[in-house]
């Protein structure tokens, strides 16, 4: 199946710093691939390359097979949604819809069925003589979303979309999304550097960070084993400490973390398999504890180490408070050796 979008070689400069170096990616058709990195990553310059606005200095962007090289932005058939929506002050809700569809010639009664129905798609009936100014955070995020969607674009872009947004309504927006491009079978290129937007919208998560590709795949399977130190520092992950192999043993500076193979740079531990345990090897002493709802985390200074979090069930009430020493085990199965 030939994809419908593809980055071959990507590179891009600005003077002596290189924002993209040699990125290949390919989309398939109905794929909603997330790319996420820190600020400065290149993961913005990388929405532009494929929308057209930014030049290349290297490689190629073909959709559905063609080279878009030569492609103007606004015949390459791509959609784009940025953060702050950039919606037009000086148009109402169904004028800033229909924008897209003024530029490609709809007569006037095609372009009105076309925002009603768009409307109603993303959950704003009848809004269309609505000022963009009286809109909530989220209403004008749904219009900015169905703007980008009017001229039935082949390649969805979205420039961290929901960034401006609180979080419980970023958290609500990001399941309507992924149900709306599930239905929709559209092909979507978003970028974030939340974690947690990341997993709930992508069918492939890509990590990019300097410019570089650093690790692609689904989103549970890149959770579950990170390519490298920096990938797992990417992902949120912060029980990640340089460890080495000695006569096939994991040390680091938390002890002996068992058996393992392999190149090994660093070591990540989750904090979900780290416990209290009156016997354990590892001495602390507790100097936070954060309820977070589901969970409760644990911040426990280790003499001579860095500190080790862990997450407790519910309240946490098995953990000493503050100030008060513990003693902790680490479970094998939370342990993740780590290359360069």
């Amino acid at each position: 199946m030939t994809p419908r979008l593809e980055l071959r070689d990507v590179t891009v400069r600005f003077g002596d710093a290189t924002a993209l170096a040699g990125i290949d990616l390919a989309v398939a058709p109905g794929e909603v691939v997330v790319i996420l990195g820190p600020s400065g990553s290149g993961k913005s310059t990388l929405l532009r390359t494929v929308a057209g606005l930014q030049p290349l200095d290297g490689g190629a962007v073909a959709i559905d097979g063609a080279d878009q090289t030569n492609t103007p932005p606004h015949r390459r058939g791509v959609g784009l949604m940025f953060q702050d929506h950039a919606l037009f002050p000086h148009l109402d809700v169904a004028g800033n819809v229909a924008f897209g569809l003024r530029m490609q010639g709809t007569d006037p009664a095609a372009r009105a069925a076309r925002v009603a129905e768009l409307l109603d798609l993303v959950g704003l009936p009848g809004v269309e003589a609505r000022a963009v100014q009286t809109l909530s955070g989220g209403e004008q995020q749904r219009v900015a979303l169905a703007r980008s969607l009017a001229p039935a674009p082949r390649v969805l872009l979205l420039d961290e979309p929901l960034g401006a947004l609180d979080r419980p309504l970023r958290e609500r927006l990001v399941e309507e999304l992924r149900a709306l491009f599930l239905r929709l079978e559209l092909t979507v290129v978003a970028v974030t550097h939340d974690q947690h937007e990341a997993f709930a919208l992508a069918d492939r998560l890509v990590v990019v960070d300097a410019g570089r590709l650093l690790q692609a795949g689904p989103p549970a399977e890149v959770w579950g084993a990170p390519a490298s130190e920096r990938v797992a520092h990417l992902l949120g992950f912060t029980n990640v400490v340089p460890a080495r192999l000695e006569a096939g043993r994991l040390r680091c500076p938390w002890g002996d973390l068992g058996p393992a193979s392999g190149p090994v740079t660093a070591v990540l531990v989750r904090p979900d398999g780290v416990r209290p345990d009156p016997g354990g090897p590892i001495e602390g002493v507790v100097v936070a504890r954060t309820f977070a709802g589901p969970r409760t985390r644990v911040r426990v200074a280790v003499a001579g180490a860095p500190e080790l979090a862990l997450d407790l069930p519910g309240a946490g009430l098995e953990a000493p408070a503050v100030g008060k020493p513990v003693r902790l085990r680490i479970e094998v199965q939370a342990v993740q050796p780590l290359g360069s």
